[in-house]
């Protein structure tokens, strides 16, 4: 099915005329606490100028109302669980207990994660009855700050492919519309970020995961540089965890928990992520910025997304930066070939359900087209791979010598029907892998740089669109400050706000 030849689901880019209109039925106004930054819940939980409990009762009462119209937040554990959870913090702080930033947040976990005593489905009806029996690293230094973690969020089967539905939990809808699709594999944490249902929210990133699917809910999501994140193993394959939100703040703040070096991963960064929590403001005057477009012709693109990206330009410029068109000295094609050749290999850790033809019969087919072409690999494609890893590495360093950024497309497409699995064509252009209308994302998750998804714009027809703002090799703090003056400059979350939110 993965490949050209095979059936598809058919165009991507059908949607309703207007699908920014008001959609929830009640129109109930959300509560007051759900609108909120992450930073203003966090201080006001601090100051005890509101209980834990209350927090808690308030996102309920709001995941409640809007959760079952776009199916973001599964897995969900009992409310009555969660409020008792919630009444703990609220007992700690009277101890004089506080015990971090999110100190009685309301949190989910996305899918691919642990997280102790829910279920661990990874959206898989071979999982479908698995339960955490342990947290994840990240997972455990969020609670350990202060997150109630209540539930998970919808992620495609093994994360693959950028559209967020699975035979497990149904299909995530767009925050703007829920008609259509929330993008993925982090669609569920995108979408009930938008729609207010969690102060931040978790995702992953091997193609875009992080970056697509803020780009289709108009919130944030970083890809951290390789290793800023702690994970277990040697080999420097390409997925990430990173932290979603709303403000720049808000996600530097996150991940300042989630990062910092671990005795368990022997390729983390070692910097402390207590850097994060620094002032983020600062002047940009001559920063000079690489706008690479569409690869001068190499990417497919649906008509108008170049268009709202190039909208940013203004904003930059006002801030003092140079915007100007100019892509690293490197095929295009070459970068895709090495990012398949990386992706395939990375599917074999799925052989053990594969080599078994009773599981494999229940696998996505992706699945199972990702890991055939794994097993056809021979060491000597992976060691070719490698090496084409290092000389784009290298390439992409050169290239950071002349420019300080670099700004891109963070999708080919706006938000298409949800019962689309993917796009057969793109511009004109017929897909030839389930996945080839993501390549946007392909060249920073190969070169293991750090990127933030954030907002650019709208359509015409109401429908979200996010940049790709990169940053040079372990610069974070530095992607995050140009990323907070761009924000403060435009202000997206806030401008366009879904009406299913329910808030002002």
């Amino acid at each position: 099915m993965p490949d050209a030849e095979a059936p598809m689901d058919g165009e991507g880019g059908d949607t309703p005329e207007n699908p920014a209109e008001a959609l929830d039925p009640e129109q109930a106004e959300a509560p007051e606490i759900v609108s909120w930054s992450a930073m203003d819940l966090s201080r006001a939980i601090a100051r005890r100028e509101v209980t834990c409990t209350e927090v808690m009762q308030a996102y309920l009462t709001h995941i409640d109302r809007v959760n079952p119209h776009v199916g973001a937040i599964v897995g969900a554990q009992a409310p009555e669980l969660s409020l008792e959870q919630a009444r703990e913090q609220d007992r700690r702080l009277e101890r004089g207990r506080h015990l971090g930033w999110m100190h009685g947040f309301p949190y989910a976990v996305k899918d691919l994660a642990e997280a102790r005593g829910l279920p661990w489905t990874e959206g898989s009806p071979l999982h479908r009855d698995r339960v955490a029996g342990q947290d994840a690293l990240f997972v455990r230094r969020l609670k350990d700050a202060g997150a109630v973690v209540i539930g998970k969020t919808n992620t495609p089967e093994f994360g693959l492919g950028s559209q967020t539905y699975n035979e497990v939990w149904g299909t995530t809808g767009n925050a703007y519309d829920p008609a259509l699709t929330a993008g993925g594999s982090s669609g569920g944490a995108a979408c009930a970020l938008a729609l207010r249902m969690l102060p931040v929210a978790d995702g992953s990133d091997y193609m875009g995961s992080l970056r697509n699917p803020a780009a289709f809910n108009n919130v944030l999501g970083m890809r951290p540089s390789w290793g800023r994140v702690p994970a277990p193993g040697f080999t420097g394959q390409l997925g990430v965890t990173g932290p979603m939100a709303r403000t720049v703040t808000d996600l530097a703040w996150l991940l300042s928990v989630m990062a910092g070096p671990h005795e368990g991963s022997p390729s983390a960064v070692s910097e402390a992520g207590e850097r994060f929590r620094e002032r983020l403001d600062r002047d940009f005057r001559g920063t000079r910025i690489a706008w690479v477009g569409d690869w001068n012709g190499h990417l497919a693109t649906e008509p108008g997304v170049l268009d709202v990206c190039r909208s940013s330009f203004t904003a930059f410029e006002a801030l003092g930066c140079e915007v100007a068109e100019a892509v690293p000295d490197f095929p295009a094609e070459e970068i895709w070939r090495t990012f398949l050749t990386w992706r395939w290999w990375a599917a074999l850790e799925r052989y053990g359900l594969y080599a078994d033809p009773g599981t494999r019969a229940r696998m996505k087919p992706e699945a199972v087209w990702e890991t055939e072409r794994g097993l056809s690999l021979s060491a000597l494609d992976v060691t070719v791979a490698a090496e084409s890893r290092d000389r784009w590495y290298a390439a992409l360093t050169e290239f950071f010598r002349d420019y300080d950024y670099v700004l891109a497309p963070a999708a080919q497409v706006f938000p298409f029907a949800k019962e689309t699995h993917w796009p057969e064509r793109v511009g004109g252009r017929r897909m030839d892998t389930y996945h080839r209308w993501m390549e946007t994302v392909v060249p920073w998750s190969l070169a293991g740089v750090p990127a933030v998804g954030m907002p650019a714009g709208f359509s015409d027809r109401g429908l979200p669109m996010g940049l790709q703002l990169v940053g040079r090799p372990r610069a974070d703090f530095e992607l995050l400050q140009l990323a907070y003056a761009y924000e403060q400059s435009t202000g997206w979350v806030e401008r366009r706000k879904p009406a299913l939110a329910g808030v002002g």
